[in-house]
């Protein structure tokens, strides 16, 4: 399967290329935030880090890069899209996925293991799940509050487009869990047409048992194999 990484100024990409590349096989290529091609790739991904220094706010400067109408095409078309940290910003920014990014609610940066669960297996990113799956990846962001109002969040939890939660070990949703302050401890969403995944904890960090964990290597998986069987049909 093919992937590109879009790189944006500050953006983070060779986590990605090497788990996709050396960890999965997989062919994978970095393009720019300038370029109006996606060099026919078959899922494209938005890294984290943080683009263009996060001035004005967190993917708001990477929103308007030219690689962005053709990724907002691509995803139009059903193409896969994957943002993480970062990249889940420029998603809201862009209005792929719905919602807004604030501050943590405690005013400081969050680096740390973070348990998740998975609340919907039933996409490209998390087929390789089990529904419910409790999982482990890192998190690392300042602003990671997800925000969404009271009507457009339940609208998100009956079309069943929460894909993963922070939770305690017993998979608990409680405020104590929920590192950032998060609507709902929301820590994932996908659209409508279940093409286009946001996240801010981060699976490319997660890969392999020697760095701590190895949470994030089935959203990896998933979509490779979900990309598989489109191809066969």
């Amino acid at each position: 399967m093919k992937f590109a990484v879009v790189a944006f100024p500050g953006s983070s990409c060779d986590d990605y290329l090497y788990v996709l590349k050396e960890v999965l096989k997989q062919e994978a290529a970095s393009i720019s935030h300038r370029d109006t091609s996606l060099q026919d790739a078959q899922c494209v991904i938005l890294p984290g880090g943080s683009s263009y220094g996060d001035y004005l706010r967190p993917g708001a400067l990477a929103s308007l890069s030219p690689i962005m109408d053709k990724v907002r095409e691509f995803a139009k078309e059903g193409g896969l899209v994957l943002g993480i940290g970062n990249g889940f910003q420029i998603l809201l920014e862009t209005g792929l996925l719905p919602g807004a990014m604030l501050p943590n609610s405690s005013l400081r940066f969050v680096c740390r293991q973070q348990t998740l669960k998975v609340e919907n297996a039933n996409t490209p990113f998390t087929g390789c799940y089990a529904q419910g799956q409790i999982i482990q990846m890192p998190i690392a962001h300042g602003q990671g509050n997800y925000y969404l109002d009271p009507a457009s969040l339940k609208k998100l939890q009956e079309n069943n487009q929460i894909v993963f939660r922070y939770t305690d070990e017993a998979g608990n949703a409680t405020e104590e869990a929920n590192p950032n302050g998060s609507v709902d401890n929301i820590a994932g969403i996908i659209n409508q047409g279940g093409n286009v995944l946001g996240m801010m904890p981060h699976p490319e960090r997660s890969c392999e048992a020697a760095l701590g964990s190895t949470g994030g290597l089935g959203l990896f998986q998933s979509a490779i194999e979900f990309l598989a069987e489109r191809v066969k049909a």
